[in-house]
C-alpha cells in the first residue's frame, strides 16, 4: 500500500516496506530557545515562574498547563542544583552495543522549582547514586556551549 492510498475499509491492516525519507527541523518554540540562550550565554537555568499557581516550571513554558496563565514574560533564574528525582543504570549504547563503562541517566528536579532536566551524572559510580542525592550541573566552558542540552557535560553530586 503506498502512503498516499486512502483506506476505504477501517478493518484492512495496511502496511509498507522500505524506508520514509522525512526531512524536518526541530525548533524549541520561545520558551526553549530562551532557556537554551541563557544557558549558553550566562551558564544560568531559568524557568517560567505562574504567580497565580506558585508554581515554577522548568524547562520553562508560554502557559501555565493549570491556569493558561501567560508566562513568557515570567522568566527566572533557577539554581543549578538540585536532587536525583529517579535515575536508571545504561549499560548499552543506543546501537545495541556494549557500553565500555557503565552510565547513569537521572531526572534532576532543581531547587525551588516544579520541574527538572533529565541528564547523565557523572563523577559518581553507579552503585553510589541514590534517589534523594543532592547534585550540580557542570557545563560545558562558554566557548564551547552550542545553546543545547549538551552544554551540559552532566550532573555531579554535592
Amino acid at each position: 500500500m503506498a502512503i498516499t492510498e486512502r483506506l476505504q475499509n477501517t478493518t484492512e491492516v495496511g502496511y509498507w516496506t522500505g524506508e520514509i525519507p522525512l526531512e524536518y527541523i526541530y525548533t524549541f518554540g520561545r520558551a526553549g530557545e530562551r532557556y537554551f540562550r541563557t544557558l549558553k550565554d550566562k551558564g544560568v537555568f531559568v524557568g517560567a515562574r505562574c504567580e497565580r499557581c506558585e508554581i515554577t516550571y522548568v524547562p520553562p513554558r508560554t502557559y501555565c498547563e493549570r491556569c493558561f496563565e501567560r508566562l513568557e514574560d515570567n522568566f527566572v533564574e533557577v539554581p543549578s542544583t538540585g536532587t536525583v528525582h529517579t535515575f536508571t543504570v545504561l549499560y548499552k549504547n543506543l546501537d545495541g552495543s556494549e557500553k565500555d563503562q557503565p552510565a547513569v541517566m537521572a531526572m534532576i528536579r532543581l531547587d525551588g522549582t516544579d520541574g527538572g532536566v533529565v541528564h547523565y551524572l557523572g563523577e559518581v559510580e553507579p552503585e553510589q547514586v541514590e534517589i534523594g542525592m543532592a547534585v550540580k550541573a557542570v557545563l560545558k566552558p562558554k566557548k564551547d556551549r552550542k545553546g543545547g542540552i549538551t552544554d551540559i557535560k552532566y550532573f555531579k553530586p554535592l
